[in-house]
């Protein structure tokens, strides 16, 4: 008779049992898959951290010969919002260019419907995606809701027709509390550089 204590006597069919019994004793090896969803939950927390970091009560604003801000006695002072900037040459929004200007004029062939329409096609697709992006950090954030704010800093020199097709297109993207960016009445006209802005 085989002893089972004594694998080198064992015979062969012991082995085996031996060896099924301490397998089934063994726990079985759980496979973990990499969650892609608590990843997501962290990036956007990041980024709502460093929007937060980022975003000051006044904004800093470097004019030029493009870029001439406009005065006001406006004690109000700037918050956190998309950004539009309408310079004698270009239309940014946050900083990136959207398109450019011709005589201070949206070029027709860049709004959907001609000469006479209001709908800027280059600058709806950039607003649209600071709106999906903003309403996303509000579904993980609801301290910060969409609020569709959006200032636009314009060339003191832009003509109507392009500041109205500029508020008319964002407000097609749900950008309907629109403020205006000047230069408090004191402040150093040489720059923006550092000089505070007030809401109009």
């Amino acid at each position: 008779m085989s002893d089972p204590n004594n694998p080198e006597m064992a015979r062969t069919s012991d082995v085996k049992r031996i060896i099924r019994k301490r397998i089934r004793r063994m726990p079985e090896h759980e496979h973990q898959e990499l969650n892609i969803y608590a990843m997501m939950d962290m990036m956007t927390i990041l980024l709502v951290f460093l929007i937060q970091q980022f975003a000051t009560t006044s904004a800093n604003i470097t004019q030029s010969a493009e870029l001439q801000i406009p005065t006001s006695t406006s004690e109000r002072t700037a918050e956190p919002a998309v950004v539009v900037t309408i310079s004698a040459n270009d239309i940014l929004v946050d900083g990136t260019r959207a398109l450019s200007l011709r005589n201070g004029l949206v070029d027709p062939s860049q709004k959907n419907g001609g000469a006479n329409a209001f709908l800027i096609n280059p600058l709806i697709e950039p607003m649209q995606a600071k709106k999906e992006l903003l309403k996303l950090i509000a579904s993980r954030n609801p301290q910060r809701p969409f609020n569709g704010q959006v200032q636009i800093i314009a060339d003191r020199h832009t003509p109507y027709r392009t500041l109205i097709e500029v508020v008319y297109t964002c407000g097609q993207a749900e950008f309907k509390n629109v403020r205006f960016v000047v230069i408090q009445t004191g402040q150093s006209h040489s720059a923006g550089i550092g000089g505070s802005v007030a809401n109009h």
